[in-house]
């Protein structure tokens, strides 16, 4: 797989996950003993397994909306993949530092969401910077 599709392809599952978290009858109750949100507008459990509230859903479709920008380019892909591991291996190692679980209180880091992010980040870093893309050979005639 080659990072543009890789770009295009996370940017797609982000941006779906992020429209789902606005979708009511996707949500469930919030767990009473995750902890609290200062921004607690749309917050409750996508599909049951995944704290979300209004916050994370739409940092959800601006990294959807960048990903599917980025797959137009190679170098935009690589770039893509690279922030999208940094950010979330971060994201996931915040959910089991006490203070910043709870995003300062703006979105939940917590519960499924770490083992959820630190994959995310584990993949986007490999196409980040592992993965080569195959160099197309030239024709000459």
């Amino acid at each position: 797989m080659t990072r543009r599709r890789f770009s295009l392809i996370f940017g797609i599952l982000f941006l779906l996950f992020g429209i789902a978290g606005f979708v009511p009858q996707l949500m469930h109750r919030m767990h009473p003993e995750f902890p609290p949100l200062a921004l607690d507008a749309g917050a409750g459990e996508l599909l049951a397994l995944f704290p979300v509230n209004v916050l994370l859903s739409v940092i959800h479709i601006l990294f959807g909306l960048c990903g599917l920008i980025a797959s137009r380019r190679a170098w935009a892909a690589k770039v893509y993949a690279r922030g999208v591991g940094v950010a979330c291996i971060v994201l996931a190692l915040a959910g089991f530092i006490p203070g910043l679980l709870n995003g300062f209180g703006l979105v939940p880091l917590y519960s499924n969401n770490i083992w959820l992010h630190g994959i995310l980040g584990l993949i986007a870093s490999y196409f980040g910077w592992l993965r080569r893309d195959p160099v197309p050979a030239i024709v000459t005639v």
